[in-house]
């Protein structure tokens, strides 16, 4: 795998633990209502779905069980409207940040090959 797909999937990595760590405990009222963190949050959103979009084929290939389409529709709708709808903010934060993160870690651990950094 190359040094570019090792680091976007590293990059994804850590936006999704980052996504975590901003949102824990977080009720959608008091995350909507928190401007730091929405913003921190939505910048993460922004990195992930913009790292899958540049991720090769034979990663996606590799790494099936991580739904691809929903983070191209994330990206997309960000693309078409500037911005993230709110329950797509939610859906993707309480469903597809935590199964990513979990795949991605268990990937990291079964074929470290993708994660890897040197070349």
């Amino acid at each position: 795998m190359s040094l570019a797909s090792a680091t976007m999937l590293n990059i994804m990595l850590q936006s999704c633990e980052a996504v975590l760590t901003l949102t824990e405990d977080v009720a959608p009222e008091g995350f909507f209502s928190s401007q730091l963190t929405q913003a921190e949050t939505l910048r993460h959103l922004r990195i992930i779905a913009e790292n899958v979009d540049r991720l090769p084929m034979e990663n996606k290939t590799a790494m099936s069980e991580i739904d691809w389409a929903g983070w191209n529709v994330l990206l997309s709708q960000v693309r078409l409207s500037g911005g993230f709808e709110r329950d797509a903010i939610w859906f993707a934060i309480c469903s597809m940040v935590p199964a990513t993160l979990m795949w991605l870690r268990v990937f990291r651990q079964q074929q470290p090959a993708l994660f890897s950094m040197t070349v």
